[in-house]
Order: C-alpha cells, then sequence, then structure tokens
C-alpha cells in the first residue's frame, strides 16, 4: 500500500531499553510469581498466557471475579511473601501426554489450548518450588529470592480476548513492571509520569485542538478550528517544499472498485483491514464486484499515470495528494491519534525510468531529512524495511524484489545514514526506508517512509515510450515523508509538550490590553499581525492583567504582548515570549517584523 504507515499500539509508549538476558528472567519469572499469587487469594481464577514485555510484564486470566485497582495491593503483598520464601524454579520436561494428564487433573482447559499449540517435545514446565507450575519455555531466575521485592510494580488491570479474537471468552489482563534496582524502577516512573504529562490525547483536549465523537464513532477525529489552523500549516509547509521540487497536485475519489485493489493485490492481501464492501445488490457482492473506501491512493495516482502513453521526456513524473484513507482497526487497537480509522497520508508517487531511480530516491530522502530539520525532529535512523524470503505474502519476482533493495541500501549508504534491517518489515509489494524517530522520552516512531515498487507497473501495466521508440516499464516510487497527519501530530504534541514552535503554533501571538482604553490599539496591531499572514488575537476577556498573561501561559501561546496606556503613546508592545521570558517593550514595527522573520524561517522569536 501506499507509504502505509505502522500504527503504533495506543498505550502509552516508554522508553527502549536494552532488554538484558537478566531484565527477561526477572520478569518472566515476576509474571509467575504474580500468576501464582493469583490463585492463591482466587482460588477460581485459570491462567492463560503471561509473557515477559518491553518494561515490564502481562498475565491474562479467566476469573468469575473481576479484579479491581484495590486488588493488584492484595496480589503484591502475596508476591513479596512467595519471593521471600525463596522458592526454587525449576525446570522440568515431559511427555505430551504427561503435560495433558497434569493439566486435566488441575482442570485448566486454557492450557489444553495453550499444549495443542506446542510443537516441539518434549513439553517444559516450570515449577515455583513444588506448589504451582506452568508450561513455559524461560528464560528464568533460579529462585524467587533473585527478583528484588523493592523493584517491582503491579500497574494496572485490562479486558483482553482470549487469543486477541473479540469472539473469544474476555479475560483480565493485570500489568506489571519489574527491574534489577529500585533505582531503575524509580525511573521508570519519573518516565511514565512524563510521559502522561505529555501524553496527546490529555494536550489536545486541554489546547482544544480535537476531539471524538460516540456519535461520530471510535479512531475517527475530529478537528477543532486550532486543530484545523495546525494542519493546514504543516501541509501548506510541505506542499511549497513539494512544488520547489516539480511535484504536481492531485486529488483522488475516497472510494473506488474492489477490481482496482484486485488488481494492485491488496484486495488479496489486506482485505480484512478495509472497510466492508458497498455493493448495490447481493449478485454484486457475491461477486466481489462493489466499492470499498480507499485504504491507500497508489491505485488511483497509478490510473492518472495510464490516462495517457507517457514519454521519457515527461519522466520523472511526481504526483502529490494529501489523501484521506480509511482503515478497519480493531477498536481496542485504537489510540488517540497515533492509531485511526481515517487518516490523511502526504502521499506521493513517482515514475521513473530505471536509470532515474537512484537520483529521485536520494532527492526524496533529502525533502524527508528537509522535513525533519524543520520540525526539530533531529535524533532518528533508518530501517531498511526488507522482505523476509521464508514468508508467503510478497508478490512479485525475485529479481524485482533484488534490484529494490539494492536501490534502496545503495540510496542509504552513499547519504551516510545510521541504518538497521528490519527483515519481514517490507510492504507486500516492494522493500521500504522508513525514518524511526526517537523523541524526547527515547520512545521510538516510524514517520516518514520511501519505497522501491517494481511490482505495481507490472500488474498495472504501466508504459512510457523510451527514447528509442520502445515502450518500457517505469519504476515506481512511493514517499510519504509525515506518514500520517494525525499520527505526526500527536508525535509532535508529545515531543513539544504541546508547546509548539512559533510557525507551527496554532495560535501565535495574543494581545493582552490592560483595560477597555487599549482595545482599539491592540485591534489594529492584530490587524497588522494578520495582514502578514501571522495568526493573532485580542484577550478580549477584560480579566485582569496577572489572570490574562496566566491564560496565554496555560494556552501555550508562544507570544505574549502586554498592551498598556504607554504602550500606546510609544506604540509598542511589551513582549514576554515561551522561549526567552520578558523582552521588555519593542516598537510595533520591529515586533511585526521579527514576528514575520522568524514565522518564515522557522526559528524562535
Amino acid at each position: 500500500m501506499s507509504a502505509e504507515p505502522s500504527h503504533p499500539s495506543p498505550k502509552v509508549y516508554l522508553p527502549k531499553t536494552s532488554e538484558s538476558e537478566s531484565l527477561k528472567q526477572i520478569r518472566h519469572t515476576t509474571s509467575h510469581i504474580m500468576a501464582m499469587a493469583v490463585q492463591k487469594l482466587f482460588p477460581k481464577a485459570q491462567v492463560t498466557i503471561g509473557p515477559w514485555i518491553e518494561n515490564g510484564f502481562y498475565y491474562d486470566f479467566d476469573s468469575p471475579e473481576p479484579f479491581a485497582e484495590k486488588d493488584l495491593k492484595a496480589i503484591k503483598k502475596e508476591m513479596v511473601k512467595i519471593i521471600r520464601r525463596n522458592l526454587p524454579v525449576i525446570r522440568e520436561e515431559v511427555s505430551r501426554e504427561e503435560a495433558e494428564r497434569r493439566i486435566r487433573a488441575i482442570n485448566e482447559p486454557y492450557k489444553l489450548e495453550i499444549l495443542a499449540d506446542i510443537q516441539e517435545e518434549p513439553i517444559t514446565i516450570y515449577h515455583l518450588g513444588e506448589e504451582w507450575w506452568d508450561l513455559c519455555a524461560g528464560p528464568h531466575v533460579r529462585s524467587t529470592a533473585d527478583i528484588n521485592p523493592d523493584a517491582f510494580e503491579l500497574e494496572s488491570v485490562a479486558g483482553a480476548y482470549w487469543r486477541g479474537d473479540e469472539t473469544k471468552a474476555q479475560l483480565q489482563r493485570i500489568y506489571g513492571t519489574a527491574w534489577e534496582t529500585p533505582e531503575q524502577l524509580a525511573e521508570y516512573k519519573r518516565r511514565k509520569e512524563e510521559a502522561l504529562r505529555r501524553d496527546h490525547r490529555k494536550l489536545g483536549r486541554e489546547l482544544g485542538l480535537f476531539i471524538f465523537a460516540d456519535p461520530v464513532g471510535p479512531g475517527l477525529p475530529l478537528w477543532t478550528p486550532k486543530g484545523t489552523v495546525l494542519r493546514s500549516t504543516l501541509e501548506d509547509f510541505l506542499k511549497r517544499e513539494q512544488l520547489k521540487r516539480g511535484y504536481l497536485p492531485v486529488v483522488t475519489p475516497h472510494i473506488g472498485r474492489v477490481d482496482l485493489f484486485k488488481i494492485s493485490g491488496h484486495w488479496q492481501n489486506y482485505k480484512e483491514d478495509m472497510f466492508p464492501m458497498m455493493a448495490e445488490d447481493d449478485r454484486v457482492r457475491q461477486q466481489e464486484q462493489g466499492f470499498v473506501l480507499k485504504p491507500m491512493n497508489c491505485p488511483f495516482h497509478i490510473q492518472i499515470y495510464k490516462s495517457e502513453l507517457r514519454s521519457y521526456r515527461e519522466l520523472p513524473m511526481r504526483l502529490a495528494e494529501f489523501g484521506t484513507v480509511y482503515r478497519y482497526e480493531q477498536s481496542g487497537e485504537l489510540g488517540g491519534l497515533t492509531r485511526v480509522r481515517g487518516f490523511t497520508v502526504d502521499d506521493s508517487h513517482l515514475f521513473v525510468t530505471p536509470s532515474q531511480l537512484e537520483d529521485e530516491f536520494l532527492k526524496v530522502v533529502d525533502l524527508i531529512l528537509a522535513v525533519f530539520n524543520s520540525l526539530q525532529l533531529k535524533n532518528f535512523r533508518a530501517r531498511l524495511s526488507f522482505r523476509d524470503p521464508s514468508l508467503k505474502k510478497y508478490i512479485g519476482s525475485d529479481d524485482a524484489w533484488n534490484k529494490a533493495e539494492s536501490a534502496i541500501r545503495k540510496a542509504a549508504e552513499s547519504l551516510g545514514l545510521p541504518t538497521f534491517e528490519g527483515i519481514g518489515e517490507a510492504a507486500f509489494y516492494g522493500p521500504k526506508l522508513d525514518f524511526i524517530f526517537q523523541d524526547a522520552l527515547e520512545r521510538e516512531w516510524q514517520l516518514g517512509t520511501v519505497q522501491v515498487d517494481y511490482n505495481l507497473p507490472e500488474r498495472f501495466d504501466l508504459e512510457y515510450v523510451a527514447e528509442d521508440g520502445s515502450r518500457q516499464r517505469p519504476v515506481m516510487i512511493h514517499r510519504a515523508p509525515f506518514g500520517s497527519l494525525e499520527r505526526l501530530i500527536g508525535i509532535l504534541i508529545e515531543e513539544y509538550a504541546g508547546d509548539f514552535p512559533l510557525w507551527l503554533a496554532p495560535l501565535q501571538a495574543r494581545l493582552l490590553p490592560v483595560s477597555e482604553e487599549q482595545l482599539t490599539f491592540a485591534h489594529l496591531v492584530v490587524n497588522q499581525m494578520l495582514a502578514l499572514g501571522l495568526r493573532a488575537e485580542v484577550d478580549t476577556s477584560g480579566d485582569r492583567l496577572g489572570k490574562l498573561i496566566r491564560n496565554a501561559e496555560k494556552d501555550k501561546v508562544p507570544v505574549m504582548a502586554v498592551v498598556g496606556a504607554k504602550e500606546v503613546e510609544a506604540n509598542s508592545l511589551s513582549i514576554r515570549t515561551r522561549a526567552a521570558g520578558e523582552l521588555g517593550s519593542l516598537p510595533v514595527t520591529e515586533v511585526l517584523e521579527r514576528l514575520r522573520v522568524a514565522n518564515e524561517s522557522h526559528a524562535n522569536f
């Protein structure tokens, strides 16, 4: 699909750590200790799975008694008792028949399903002393006493479906975190609190940028005037950069025939993530010939290219669109702006000759780096997202894949980009170079992406007339510097903690008149700012100056200008900025010029 964003999970993302073998053992063992404690306090609870995860662990339980947050304290207290008993953690290997016999003896049917999925024999079981066991491959510590009772916490209770299938039993999941030392736990808690402070869902509400409404539906954000200004500013910025680089704007529909996506291969490979087909009658529906909401833009751009026979003189052709697409994400996977059902991709498809491929690829990467620089996103690395040959989900020949992967690797090497390989991360039709950004809390997010595609030109029989008069096949480059506007804005809110740089701020300047006598002057100055393309307003609430300043600070307005009698007489403004604090009284003409220059150059006032 075209520049498909890999949306992160809706949970708060915490700093990536190099998960040592020791931490894996600690977390996996702590999850078992938790399960043992739960079954001691809640004898009717049945365990399902309990893996270690980044920064912690969880266990899923089927229990007739719902767990409440208050139960976590009792469970933790019981866990500490188990830890202090110094129970040995014992690995045992048994036959499949013996494992099944033991499971039936304790009447835990979920274990039977897990056992059926285990292909290897013998079956591995881990015991905590002689009182509790579970099917498990490890790793674990040697004794419960190897767990520091002051270095773990139980964090929350959530719902989960057995095997992630909403048609199956609903379970209760207890999340926890475990570390080697209390100091590591304290640092984790600090970063978690900071992540919650920066949470874009919370800040988005407080700053009035977007909302979600139940009558509209989950995963479908509604953008307020302030949020729309932010979106438009980002769009306008990228459109200007694209026009400088020879991109041609296009607009395509929100729906298309299923047949279009059958040709591209998306229907066969991506059908479950598309919104259900719309058809006029059952016959059309049965023949899968109806319409779907588009989950990507590339087949539409291909039709524009294919509408005429193209000459080599027209290439490279760079078609660009801020195209809104729709994907049928499961409701449990949605989370703020970072994973939604309707989102806008800054999509472009370049049709190039094979000899133009390397140069155009480098130009696309240059654009992505320019975007990152303007957004002050400096800490990133590039993932070589290649196919996993052992998987059967990819379309196209080995030769096409090898050529595409070679082109991406060569471009990354020539630019000296910090790279790592992601085998199996390719789109089903071609490899990608994905830009993975690390934010202020060391969390990683995928943003820009650029993909090389030999397969869709083949499937759609695309051609151009070469210099010698022959018909040749173009190569496609799919690219999206932002990835999607929704996710980018969610990430930027958290990266800036809602404190946007001047050029991006929905409101750049607010004038604060001390009394009604200064309102006329304040409005005159604001009109001059608006004429320069700046976003400014007058606070007409009539509140005392202290409250005016506090409200502007709360709204994170980059530039505040106090207007009193002295300022009116001197044709000046008393400037206070979030970036530099009090700047004192400045002539209006100087303020206007400095705001204009800062806005155009993406700098601070």
